[in-house]
């Protein structure tokens, strides 16, 4: 009997130690599809690079709530004179960089004189054209001043490419970020996984874990045992494949299909022959069978779209109608334009199932009208730098993972090589334009522009397929910004 005793009275410590030892959990797995190439948002277009450092290890101005919404951040507070011209920002006291460092309002005019500056390597170097001037008034106040009221302004600022560094640490960056957020960086092995861990001297509120490692797991074979044997706690964005079901089905997950601002396309260069014939590329979208490249590219999941815009917007139009299926019609298309026997070309395809698997089907289903398309797998390095810093392609297939970003199609230097004054002259009075009505008139106007020009084939809207621990709490249902943000996770009791 006392033997007994003993074997159980050792079986409820061990259970309750357990139990402690899982309340007390503090660390998650997160696993991600994609490595960086860096670790530096504001020298980088890869949504990698955010999925990691934004709103972790690096703050802005402002930030993108899960909503969509734009959100205090570093700025505590803010002014807006009467004209729309000038933003007083005021920030939180007490901020410190990673390495100790007072945030000031000298940073802030460093970052942003540094981001849209003449030689600047910001990605999105638009979202910073209509500053005039920054000036930083004390320690805590910076003054902005815009060329012309810009509607749009505290939303740019809530950007990963907008986040605020410090003069001292910014060119080391790519390797050994340096923020003022919640986490800092720990870690990184290259190919495996990049570790966060709390920053003990945090501004704000602390956030509940202690260590993030972002394991690098790019398909569903193996991002599916990893997930199922506990290796990897959530998958904000998981290549589940035929094998979501099975996991819909298993109680240990939760299972969340949200939306993205992922508008999924096959990028045309539009300055090249014979896609500088609009003739040609709207051949090109008649052939299109959307549903086919879903079921390929996405499991089937996504919303097909017919322009640069996310259906959850509310000044979306569905235009994918515009060019319906019709491969007679996109025969006699090539025929006027002077390829009545097709021509070649090359498709170029990233890492994601939704180009590689879904450049497959585009490749057979433009083939039925006489395009014939060499297939080119590329890493998100070649990719980078081949198609959008070169615009040495013909077709590619991207999700454009931006929030927003219609606005990329009026960029003289885009890879698109996209020219409409009529589309720019939208697009700047967009800029200008603070009332949500008047802004949601002019979304639809850019809209259908586009479309009409089919300056790229418009595909689906990329999903976010979420799967994570049923007990883990916080993880984003959405995606209005390319973004996996740890502030508000933490495991349930």
């Amino acid at each position: 009997m006392t033997a007994w005793k003993s074997i159980l009275a050792a079986t409820a410590l061990a259970l309750a130690s357990s139990t402690a030892a899982f309340a007390a959990r503090t660390d998650v797995v997160v696993g991600v599809v994609l490595e960086p190439p860096h670790l530096d948002p504001t020298a980088g277009a890869a949504a990698a690079i955010d999925e990691v450092v934004y709103a972790n290890v690096f703050e802005g101005l402002t930030s993108i709530g899960p909503a969509g919404e734009v959100e205090p951040a570093l700025a505590a507070s803010w002014e807006i004179s009467d004209d729309g011209k000038v933003y007083t920002f005021k920030l939180h006291e007490g901020v410190k960089f990673h390495d100790g460092s007072d945030l000031t309002a000298e940073d802030v005019k460093f970052s942003l004189d540094r981001a849209r500056a003449e030689d600047s390597t910001n990605a999105q170097k638009g979202l910073f054209a209509q500053i005039d001037s920054v000036e930083a008034v004390d320690p805590t106040t910076v003054k902005v001043t815009l060329k012309q009221p810009q509607g749009s302004f505290l939303y740019n600022l809530g950007w990963g490419d907008a986040v605020i560094v410090a003069p001292e640490s910014a060119e080391g960056n790519k390797e050994k970020p340096i923020g003022t957020g919640p986490f800092k960086f720990d870690n990184w092995a290259k190919g495996s996984s990049i570790t966060i861990v709390k920053n003990p001297d945090y501004w704000g509120e602390a956030v509940a874990l202690d260590k993030a490692e972002f394991r690098i797991i790019p398909d569903a074979a193996a991002a599916v045992p990893a997930l199922l044997s506990g290796d990897v706690h959530a998958f904000p964005n998981m290549p589940a494949g035929d094998a979501l079901p099975q996991i819909q089905s298993d109680s240990r997950f939760e299972v969340v299909i949200g939306a993205t601002e992922g508008e999924t396309v096959l990028a045309t260069n539009n300055k090249k022959a014979p896609f500088d014939n609009l003739k040609v590329r709207q051949a090109i979208a008649h052939a299109l069978d959307r549903d086919a490249i879903m079921a390929a590219g996405s499991s089937g999941l996504g919303t097909p779209i017919g322009s640069h815009f996310s259906p959850a917007n509310e000044a979306y139009v569905d235009l994918t109608g515009t060019y319906p299926l019709d491969l007679d019609k996109a025969k006699a298309l090539l025929k006027e334009a002077g390829y009545p026997d097709g021509f070649k070309a090359t498709l170029k395809l990233p890492p994601p199932a939704y180009a590689r698997d879904g450049g497959q089907v585009i490749a057979s289903q433009l083939r039925e009208i006489g395009i014939e398309l060499e297939i080119i797998p590329v890493e998100w390095a070649q990719w980078l730098e081949q198609a959008f810093k070169g615009k040495d392609y013909d077709l590619t297939i991207v999700s454009h993972t931006e929030p927003n970003d219609i606005g990329i199609y009026a960029r003289k230097d885009y890879y698109f090589n996209y020219d409409n004054p009529d589309f720019d002259k939208v697009i700047a009075e967009l800029d200008v334009a603070s009332d949500q009505a008047k802004r949601n008139e002019l979304f639809k106007q850019a809209q259908e522009i586009l479309a009409k020009d089919a300056v790229n084939g418009f595909l689906f809207q990329l999903p976010k397929v979420g799967v994570w621990d049923a007990k883990l709490e916080g993880m984003w249902e959405n995606a209005p910004i390319q973004a996996t943000d740890l502030t508000g996770v933490k495991w349930a009791d």
